[in-house]
């Protein structure tokens, strides 16, 4: 069985061939602006703009916790903007990272990648300002994607 590849680098710039799909987490509050998204929106306008609209027009779609956007930001790469946060962290009221909202999410993400035969890249999704374990994450992740036979490659940011 294959396993998680763990690189040194950005995972706005994915290596390898083929379809890509950059999998990260947002949270539900329609907030983009701190963390792993800044990285991405230096590189492509489009995944803030199309999280934005879904956000705003919330009330017609399913944004929610545990839906994904798919976003295609170049011919052979997509954005997956997963809602896996409740919220953001203040002061002492817990961290807001929901392991379930990213399992969901997950699921979709595998779905997209086996349509496109495509691979998935990712930063230590929920682990930054989350404030998620990786020690939760990276099962879900196995689980999730591969287990079924998807490549993943998960990016450490030197």
């Amino acid at each position: 069985m294959s396993e998680i590849g763990y690189v040194r680098g950005d995972a706005t710039a994915p290596q390898g061939k083929g379809v890509k799909i950059i999998a990260h987490v947002c949270n539900d509050l329609g907030g983009w602006g701190k963390g792993f998204v800044v990285a991405l929106s230096r590189r492509w306008p489009g995944p803030e703009a199309a999280y934005r609209r879904w956000h705003r027009e919330r009330a017609a779609n399913d944004f929610g916790l545990g839906a994904v956007q798919f976003v295609q930001a170049e011919p052979y790469v997509w954005v997956a903007n997963m809602v896996g946060q409740r919220g953001i962290r203040t002061g002492s009221k817990g961290v807001p990272v929901r392991y379930e909202a990213i399992g969901t999410a997950l699921d979709a993400v595998a779905a997209k990648a086996a349509e496109l035969g495509a691979s998935v890249h990712l930063p230590r999704i929920g682990c930054g300002l989350a404030g998620g374990k990786w020690s939760r994450v990276e099962p879900l992740i196995e689980e999730r994607l591969v287990r079924r036979g998807i490549a993943v490659t998960v990016y450490d940011h030197d």
